[in-house]
C-alpha cells in the first residue's frame, strides 16, 4: 500500500445557482473531507490507497463508503456503527463582494465518536509507504484526538513516511486548543503541509515572508519537508494559486497560475495528494510541487471536493498548455 489516510468525510449540501440556503428549494449533493479528497486524489492518479474512518451504516454511510470505493480506495478498515450519524455541511457559493460560505452540521458525527484501541493500526499500516492525515481529525473530539495519537505512533513505529496538514478550523476548536493537542503531534511528522495563516493561528509563528516561516517550522520541529499553499484573492472567483516546498535549506517553487474558481474546496488536499504521488514514486521534491500546484490548479476548474482531472491532464499544463478547444 502506497498511502493511507484517516479522518472524517461529509455530505455536502450546495444551493443551485448561487442561490442563499434560506431561498433555494433545492441542494446539490456531493460528498468530501480532506482526508478522504486527499486518498481519492492520490488514487486516481496511480498510488494505491486506502481510508480509515468510522460511517453509521444507513444508506448516508453506505453512499460514502461507495463513492470512496468507485475512485480505487481501499475502504475496508472503515469502522461501522449502528447508532451515529453522519456529518454534513452546507457550502453557499458566492460571488464577489460576496464570499462563499460553509455552514457545518457534524457535531456527535459517528467519526467523532471514536475511540482509542478501536482501529488496528499496527496491522493496518504494515508495509505502508505514507499515512496522512490532518487538524480537522483531532478537532473533532478528544477521543479523536487520542486516535490520531495512536495512529501517528503506529505510523512511526511501521516506518511510514508521515504527512500531516494543519487544516485549522476556527469553527472547530480554538487556537489554543489546537496548539495544545498539535504540537506533541509534530515529533512524529516528516512532510507539513500548509498555510502561513494555518501556521500563525495554530503555532503562532509570523515573519517578514513565506520562506522564513518555513524555515521556522522546519527548525522548530525536524520536519524533512514544510509544503505552503500561497493564494492570492483576486476576487472570489479569480485567484493566483502556487506552493512552495522547504527542505535541507534548500527553496523548490512552482509556477503561480491563475486559476478562474468553479470550486476551491479541496484545491489544497489536490495539491496534497499530487505532492505525494509525484514524492513517492519520485523521490524529486523540486518535481512534486510543481506537480502538486498543476493538479490542484486544475482542480479549482471543477465542482465537487474530488479531483476529476487526469494525470495526462497535468502533464500537460506542465508542459504549457494551451486554453483552446482540446479536439
Amino acid at each position: 500500500m502506497d498511502l493511507v489516510t484517516f479522518g472524517e468525510a461529509m455530505i455536502r449540501l450546495s444551493p443551485p445557482n448561487f442561490e442563499r440556503l434560506e431561498q433555494t428549494t433545492t441542494l446539490d449533493v456531493r460528498i468530501g473531507g480532506a482526508e478522504l479528497n486527499v486518498a481519492v486524489n492520490a488514487s486516481r492518479l496511480g498510488l494505491e490507497t486506502a481510508w480509515v474512518s468510522r460511517l453509521p451504516n444507513n444508506p448516508l454511510g453506505r453512499m460514502m463508503r461507495n463513492k470512496a470505493r468507485e475512485q480505487g480506495v481501499d475502504t475496508s478498515y472503515i469502522i461501522w456503527s449502528d447508532e451515529d450519524r453522519m456529518g454534513l455541511y452546507f457550502l453557499e457559493l458566492g460571488a464577489s463582494p460576496r464570499a462563499s460560505s460553509v455552514m457545518y452540521d457534524r457535531a456527535n458525527s459517528a467519526v467523532s465518536k471514536i475511540q482509542p484501541r478501536e482501529v488496528k493500526w499496527d496491522r493496518i499500516l504494515e508495509g505502508v509507504k505514507a499515512f496522512h492525515t490532518t487538524g480537522i481529525t483531532p478537532a473533532l473530539s478528544d477521543s479523536a484526538a487520542q486516535v490520531t495519537a495512536e495512529a501517528l505512533e503506529a505510523a512511526k513505529k511501521a516506518g511510514c513516511q508521515i504527512t500531516y496538514d494543519l487544516n485549522f478550523r476556527s469553527r472547530l476548536w480554538s487556537r489554543e486548543k489546537a496548539r495544545q493537542v498539535q504540537t506533541p503531534f509534530m515529533e512524529y511528522v516528516d512532510i507539513l503541509f500548509t498555510t502561513e495563516a494555518d501556521t500563525f493561528r495554530v503555532f503562532d509563528i509570523r515573519r517578514d515572508n513565506y520562506r522564513d516561516v518555513a524555515v521556522e517550522l522546519a527548525e522548530r520541529f525536524g520536519f524533512k519537508i514544510v509544503v505552503i499553499t500561497l493564494r492570492d484573492v483576486i476576487s472570489v472567483w479569480r485567484n493566483k494559486w502556487s506552493a512552495f516546498a522547504y527542505s535541507d535549506g534548500n527553496f523548490y517553487e512552482a509556477r503561480t497560475y491563475d486559476v478562474e474558481v468553479v470550486d476551491r474546496v479541496g484545491g489544497g488536499d489536490s495539491c496534497t495528494a499530487g505532492f505525494l504521488y509525484r514524492y513517492l514514486t519520485t523521490g524529486d521534491i523540486a518535481s512534486a510541487i510543481e506537480y502538486g500546484v498543476a493538479f490542484s490548479a486544475l482542480k479549482h476548474s471543477l465542482p465537487g471536493d474530488f479531483n476529476w482531472c487526469t494525470p495526462e491532464e497535468v502533464e500537460a499544463q506542465l508542459a504549457g498548455a494551451a486554453l483552446r478547444i482540446s479536439r
